[in-house]
C-alpha cells in the first residue's frame, strides 16, 4: 500500500429511503443499528443509525421511487455497499429467520472473502462481507 500523508477512513454512508420507520426496523433487525440521532427535516424523519464503527445517514424520501423502477444504467449511483461480518453462522441464522433471499443465487466466493447480497426495504444492495481468518488482503 502506498503511503500518504493523511489516513481517512469511511465515516457514513447517506441514503435515502422510502419509510424511515420500516428501515430503522430492518437496519437494526438484520445488521443490529441502533438509532443515536433523529429529526426532522423538511417535514420528513431523518437519522443515524449506528452498528460499531459503521454508520448510516438516513432520510425519508417517500416520492422518490426504487432503483429498479427506471432504468438506472444511464446514470451514476452507488450500485451496493459493503458490511462486514464476523460470524457466520449467527450471518446464516439471520439470513434464515428473515427470510432473506440474497442476489446472484447465494454466496459467492472471493480469493479471500465470501460475500452475500440482499436488498434491504428500499432496495439498496448491501455486501455483507466476511473475510477468510478476519483478515482483510488481496492478492
Amino acid at each position: 500500500m502506498k503511503e500518504n500523508l493523511r489516513t481517512v477512513s469511511l465515516d457514513h454512508l447517506n441514503l435515502t429511503v422510502s419509510n424511515f420507520a420500516e428501515t430503522v426496523d430492518w437496519y437494526g433487525k438484520i445488521f443490529g443499528f441502533e438509532v443515536v440521532e433523529k429529526g426532522i427535516y423538511d417535514g420528513s424523519p431523518w437519522g443515524v443509525l449506528r452498528s460499531g464503527d459503521s454508520m448510516l445517514c438516513v432520510y425519508e424520501s417517500p416520492e422518490r421511487r426504487t432503483p429498479d423502477d427506471d432504468d438506472t444504467e444511464k446514470f451514476h449511483k452507488i450500485y451496493h455497499f459493503g458490511l462486514r461480518i464476523h460470524d457466520r453462522d449467527a450471518w446464516e441464522k439471520t439470513l434464515r429467520e428473515n427470510r432473506l433471499r440474497p442476489k446472484y443465487g447465494g454466496q459467492m466466493r472471493y480469493p479471500h472473502s465470501t460475500s452475500w447480497y440482499v436488498v434491504d426495504p428500499t432496495g439498496h444492495t448491501i455486501e455483507v462481507a466476511l473475510w477468510d481468518d478476519e483478515e482483510v488482503r488481496f492478492g
